[in-house]
């Protein structure tokens, strides 16, 4: 038996159809939260934080 008979016989081409779902979720969870009016005052403060010169920001240590 070889290793593509193996293969083919074991049914895998479900996986490709779940990942792909869990992928779509995955993306527009990603999309929801970027355009959300929730989250946009966030992404403008964020934005502008390489300019504002009033409150510099520390960065962060990776051990904390």
């Amino acid at each position: 038996m070889s290793l593509t008979e193996l293969m083919s016989g074991a049914n895998l081409d479900g996986y490709a159809q779940v990942s792909l779902l869990l992928f779509l979720v995955a993306f527009g969870f990603v999309l929801w939260r970027v355009f959300s009016p929730r989250y946009s005052a966030t992404y403008r403060k964020a934005a502008q934080m390489p300019l504002d010169d009033e409150t510099p920001q520390t960065p962060r240590n990776r051990g904390e």
